[in-house]
């Protein structure tokens, strides 16, 4: 399984109205330091509503990016039940 398949594998498993972070999603796929390359590894995510990648968010609180905008991430996750106030949510 490739680096990609595993970070989707991760990334679709995170539930409704939960985060998880760019470095979580690393670590969970046997990569702890490619934090960033799951972030390049979801700019191209071929199913967005299977595999939810605004879901995933900065290990700071930021929301960070999105390849349908960060207005759309947000208003995703507001959805969802996730407080954000500036473009940051409350890690727990």
């Amino acid at each position: 399984m490739t680096f990609a398949q595993k970070v989707f594998q991760v990334v679709s498993k995170i539930p409704h109205g939960k985060v998880m972070t760019y470095a979580a999603v690393a670590k969970a796929a046997g990569r702890p330091r490619a934090y960033r390359a799951v972030g390049n590894v979801l700019n191209k995510n071929p199913r967005p509503i299977e595999i939810p990648c605004h879901r995933v968010v900065k290990s700071d609180g930021k929301v960070g990016g999105y390849v349908g905008g960060i207005y759309k991430k947000v208003r995703l996750l507001q959805q969802e039940g996730i407080p954000i106030y500036n473009n940051r949510i409350a890690i727990t």
